[in-house]
């Protein structure tokens, strides 16, 4: 199981860095910053929640993305369910997971609810009735073509692309558009243009925004109606 699961070192002590892929799991700058500016504000949410909403996502990591939409869901008082469903490789250990999430302490209450449910074993895991939490564990490229869903946002948060290009082919790419809902929207902090190149054949209304932090740009995209 261990070959299974995320190698990491730990740069300042704190943040995460995947020794598989030589990348940091979140932003050294402000990880939660980022992920509310790129996958958040990226899909247009908060204000597109409500009814039986489904987020979908490439790579897990230590689920601050979803700490941080469980966060919005539950503040903007939003109506109906949040399915979230995550596509990991190799997760982190609960320990790992409660190191790392430890660098965001506004989140810590459901940072410790998540690492117990991580620890009770293989989900889905439900928060508060109304979330959900699924992490479909094993290579993307296997899984997502034998998934069911439609996300109505997709969180593309894979390691680099020039890093961790598996994650990122035309194949896949393709994938990700057919498993979202018409009107879906998708949010990327990488602006590669092969990525982008491979949502737009794929049927998808392809953007350049502007990223967060260093970053010039990073890609929006969305599914027509």
């Amino acid at each position: 199981m261990d070959d299974q699961r995320a190698q990491l070192d730990w740069r300042d002590g704190h943040v995460p860095v995947s020794t598989r892929f030589d990348d940091p799991y979140f932003s050294i700058h402000d990880g939660l910053a980022e992920t509310r500016h790129v996958f958040l504000a990226g899909n247009g949410l908060p204000e597109r929640f409500g009814g039986d909403f489904h987020i979908m996502e490439t790579g897990f990591g230590t689920g601050l993305n979803f700490l941080t939409a469980w966060e919005a869901w539950e503040t903007a008082g939003a109506r109906g369910s949040l399915r979230f469903t995550s596509f990991e490789a190799f997760p982190m250990t609960p320990a790992d997971t409660a190191r790392a999430l430890g660098a965001f302490p506004a989140l810590a209450p459901r940072a410790e609810r998540l690492v117990a449910a991580l620890e009770a074993g293989p989900g889905p895991h439900r928060f508060d009735d109304a979330v959900t939490l699924d992490i479909v564990q094993g290579d993307a490229r296997e899984t997502l073509p034998r998934h069911e869903g439609f996300a109505d946002a997709w969180f593309l948060d894979g390691f680099a692309p020039a890093r961790n290009p598996e994650l990122w082919g035309d194949a896949l790419m393709r994938e990700v558009a057919a498993h979202t809902a018409p009107g879906g929207t998708l949010a990327s902090y990488t602006a590669a243009g092969h990525v982008r190149r491979a949502l737009a054949e794929a049927g998808l209304d392809v953007r350049r925004a502007p990223g967060y932090g260093r970053k010039r740009h990073m890609t929006l995209a969305r599914k027509p109606d």
